[in-house]
C-alpha cells in the first residue's frame, strides 16, 4: 500500500515533471508473471527511476545496512527503502548469501518482477563492470526471463557521494527478454553461470554504450580506499 501511494500520488507526477525521464524498448517488458530485470548501477536514483518506468511492482535486493540506521535519519530510510520495494540482504556471503538467493527467489515465486544489479556496487567511474554470477543462478533456479536494463545519464544526476541531485533528462532502455532455459539443472555448473552472466552484461554494454571493464566494481572501490568500503 506505501508503495503504491508514494510511487503514483508523489514519485511519479514529482520525478516526471521535473527529470522528464525517457523510455525505449517498452514493449520488452512483460505484463505479467515473473520476470528479472538485470541494469548496470550508475547512481543511487537508479531504484528511483526504473520503478517509475514500470506498471507493476519491482522488488530489488538491497544491502542490510539501509535497514539499520539509527535515530531520525534512520527511520527516514528505512521507510524510503521499504516503500521503494527494497529487500534486505545480507552480502556478507556464505550463508547469507543463500539467504539472499532464497529471497529472491520468494519474489520470483510469487509472480512478480525482481530487480537485480549484477555488477553488485554502483559503478565508480560510469564504466560497466564484470556481473557477478549470482543473477544467472537466480534466472535458473527461478526458470525466469530475464531483461537487460540499461539506465542512462542517472550518475549525472546523483554522482556517488552526493547528496542534492541535479536536475537532467535521464533514460531508461529496456531490451529483448533473454531466455536461458536451455539451461535449465546447470545451476551449479559455475562455467556455466559465468557465461550466462557474461551475456547479459554484453548485452548491458550494447544498450548503455558504456566502457566495459573485465574487473570488478568492488575491486577498483577497495584499491581506491585502500583496502576499505
Amino acid at each position: 500500500m506505501l508503495y503504491w501511494f508514494l510511487k503514483t500520488l508523489i514519485a511519479t507526477p514529482l520525478v516526471l515533471s521535473i527529470f522528464r525521464p525517457w523510455v525505449r524498448g517498452a514493449e520488452h517488458v512483460p505484463r505479467s508473471g515473473a520476470v528479472i530485470f538485470a541494469s548496470n548501477h550508475l547512481s543511487f536514483v537508479d531504484s528511483i527511476f526504473l520503478p517509475l518506468a514500470l506498471d507493476r511492482r519491482i522488488s530489488f535486493l538491497a544491502k542490510s545496512d539501509y535497514f539499520t540506521g539509527k535515530g531520525v535519519k534512520g527511520w527516514a530510510m528505512r521507510l524510503f527503502f521499504t516503500a521503494t520495494g527494497q529487500l534486505s540482504i545480507d552480502r556478507s556471503g556464505g550463508k547469507a548469501s543463500e539467504a539472499s538467493l532464497a529471497t529472491g527467489l520468494s519474489v520470483l515465486g510469487r509472480g512478480e518482477q525482481l530487480g537485480i544489479y549484477p555488477e553488485g556496487t554502483r559503478s565508480p567511474d560510469g564504466r560497466l563492470y564484470r556481473g557477478r554470477t549470482g543473477v544467472a543462478r537466480m534466472i535458473l533456479e527461478g526458470h525466469v526471463p530475464v531483461i537487460p536494463v540499461a539506465m542512462i545519464d542517472t550518475e549525472k544526476v546523483m554522482k556517488t557521494g552526493t547528496r542534492i541531485p541535479k536536475i537532467r533528462r535521464v533514460g531508461v532502455v529496456f531490451g529483448e527478454p533473454l531466455d536461458f532455459s536451455r539451461f535449465e539443472g546447470m545451476e551449479g555448473d559455475r562455467f556455466i553461470l559465468r557465461s550466462i552472466t557474461d551475456e547479459i552484461m554484453y548485452e548491458l554494454n550494447a544498450l548503455s554504450g558504456q566502457e566495459y571493464a573485465d574487473v570488478y566494481a568492488s575491486s577498483v572501490k577497495e584499491k581506491r580506499t585502500g583496502g576499505s568500503r
